[in-house]
């Protein structure tokens, strides 16, 4: 059975840092990704990290580019998410995703069959 633990969110001031951790058993997977939701909002893409087979390539959202870094350890199973500069809109509910799906953007929601419960992040102004 496959499971997403992530760990690591809370609350800071903004411009500060917070690093999320997400640890994956009971498979491996190509790409992994971090999502969020804010309250009443869709749930959108945060950053994905391809598998070695694509040298373990990264896509950002144009909202985080230059603030947050996405990592994975594939020995270990897991893939962490370094935010950096945190301002109040990235306040939300933070999931970490994983598929083995091998191709596609992976920057939508639905090209994941794998996800966390999810752990709180909010930054206060």
């Amino acid at each position: 059975q496959v499971q997403l633990v992530e760990s690591g969110g809370g609350l800071v001031q903004a411009g500060a840092s917070l690093r999320l951790s997400c640890a994956a058993s009971g498979g491996t997977f190509n790409n992994m990704g971090w999502f969020r939701q804010a309250p009443g909002k869709e749930r959108e893409f945060v950053a994905t990290i391809r598998g070695s087979g694509y040298r373990f390539s990264t896509t950002y959202a144009d909202s985080v580019k230059g603030r947050f870094i996405i990592s994975r350890d594939n020995v270990a199973n897991t893939v962490d998410l370094r935010m950096n500069s945190l301002k109040p809109e990235d306040t939300a509910v933070y999931y970490c995703a994983a598929t083995r799906r091998g191709y596609g953007a992976l920057i939508t929601r639905y090209e994941y069959e794998y996800w966390g419960q999810g752990t709180q992040v909010t930054v206060s102004s």
